[in-house]
């Protein structure tokens, strides 16, 4: 998925709402990234605890599996405390939005980049479905895309051993 909003593919300078603003734009290609079975169910759906709002970027729900979709979006690089946030509102979810035949919501922490370790302590013993993701805002160079799929393989293969 790419950032096609009025911000120049060329500058790192955009808000999440440009970001969330270009999926709704172009909301059926990113359903279809998604996968069959999802439905959209809200933008930043406001939940409060005590006289705190907090909001959600976008929530769908997968009517195949029974359960929300909530999507938190980051134009930054993954902080542990993401996780920490993304944990709450599924502890949330869970206890005052979800129905009795629902199975448990699941978490989607959309990043500009990630470190790979970071993210494993940060969600680690977690009690909760929560996958950290790192999103690109402009088609990659040829040159670049290598970069990508040899940083990656490399850090799955110590990963591994």
């Amino acid at each position: 998925m790419y950032l096609n909003s009025s911000v120049s593919p060329n500058s790192p300078r955009y808000t999440e709402s440009d970001l969330e603003t270009a999926l709704l734009d172009h909301i059926q290609g990113f359903l279809l990234e998604l996968g069959s079975g999802f439905c959209f169910e809200a933008r930043q759906k406001r939940i409060t605890v005590g006289n705190e709002h907090d909001y959600i970027d976008l929530v769908f729900y997968h009517r195949l599996l029974r359960c929300h979709l909530l999507i938190d979006l980051k134009v930054r690089h993954f902080h542990h405390s993401d996780a920490g946030q993304m944990n709450f509102y599924l502890n949330y979810w869970k206890r005052e939005v979800t129905s009795p035949e629902d199975n448990p919501p699941v978490g989607l922490l959309l990043c500009s980049d990630k470190d790979q370790t970071k993210v494993e302590y940060a969600i680690g013993g977690l009690d909760q479905q929560l996958f950290v993701s790192r999103y690109l805002v402009a088609l990659p160079k040829p040159n670049e895309i290598e970069r990508l799929v040899e940083r990656d393989r490399a850090l799955w293969e110590r990963r591994d051993k």
